[in-house]
């Protein structure tokens, strides 16, 4: 199946000679809902910009459904729908205009049933003749999304999408993501919520420097990175962990009554059982354990800050 997405050794320099991307390759499938995760500056809405035919490459080259984004600008242009951080919209045109203008500037004919379904699916259809002024900002970012649906895209890209949103309408919209990929568009996201990428994401994708660290199913980089803790809450504090259980990496909290031991839940030795026998040997004893489960966000934590 060819790639919706189709990203090759793509670079981007500005003029002070600062390079946002390098050589960077995605390949995106149809249907599927990628995360793209990377802290400020990482390159993320460099991209997505690129990607849109708003910031030119320096090299490289993108595809997107088979269309070159530069050769065939109107082609590309009419298959993706952005939804950027900021809100770019008219302030006294009423929703249904703001949505309705934005079909007809990708050279779609009227379609007032299209625009009436996109409304509902956001929950604006009750807010359809108020002008955005009027609007508080969640639902301002909804009309953001609506103008991106109007032209009936098969690639969405939502930059940030919750950014300043509360919890309740943050779920909202996880939910409209969800449908919309149900209803066949791709969605690509970039986000600074992990549970946003744990909630809704097929793949996920980090970037740094300007660089693709990895991009991977979310289940198998679960697996794949995947640590576990133990802890062990201690009947006597210490002040040091003995020399003779060096091997295992432990660590003592401040206060000396906790000890945590890190392994790799998927080896089939984990160590535990040695770990526990020679505790006992040490006249170290405990009075409660639990165990706990690596999130996706330590996950990320560790891939953008491990060396380069």
């Amino acid at each position: 199946m060819q790639p919706i997405l189709d990203v090759k050794h793509l670079d981007k320099t500005y003029a002070g000679g600062f390079e946002a991307l390098k050589d960077v390759s995605l390949a995106i499938e149809p249907g599927e809902i990628l995360a793209l995760l990377g802290p400020n500056g990482a390159g993320k809405t460099t991209l997505i910009n690129i990607v849109c035919g708003i910031v030119s490459p320096t090299s490289g080259s993108v595809l997107v459904n088979g269309h070159d984004i530069i050769d065939e600008y109107r082609a590309t242009r009419s298959i993706i729908g952005l939804v950027p951080q900021e809100l770019p919209v008219e302030t006294f045109e009423t929703v249904w205009n703001t949505a309705s203008f934005s079909r007809g500037l990708f050279g779609r004919s009227p379609n007032p049933e299209h625009i009436e379904k996109v409304l509902r699916s956001l929950s604006l259809w009750d807010k359809k003749d108020a002008r955005i002024i009027d609007l508080s900002g969640g639902m301002k970012r909804r009309v953001l999304i609506a103008k991106a649906l109007a032209h009936e895209p098969d690639l969405l890209f939502l930059d940030e999408p919750t950014a300043g949103v509360d919890v309740e309408l943050r779920q909202d919209m996880w939910n409209v993501v969800r449908e919309l990929r149900e209803s066949g568009v791709t969605v690509i996201l970039t986000t600074h919520y992990i549970e946003e990428a744990e909630q809704m994401a097929d793949r996920v994708g980090v970037i740094n420097h300007g660089e693709i660290i990895l991009v991977q199913d979310k289940e198998t980089l679960m697996l794949e990175l995947d640590r576990k803790q133990l802890s062990l809450c201690l009947n006597d504090p210490l002040d040091e962990v003995p020399s003779s259980l060096s091997e295992y990496g432990l660590e003592l909290n401040d206060n000396g009554t906790e000890l945590v031991f890190t392994y790799d839940s998927q080896q089939e030795r984990t160590g535990i059982t040695k770990l526990l026998s020679e505790l006992d040997d040490a006249g170290i004893t405990f009075h409660d354990l639990n165990t706990s489960q690596s999130s996706l966000e330590e996950i990320f934590v560790g891939l953008v800050h491990r060396p380069r």
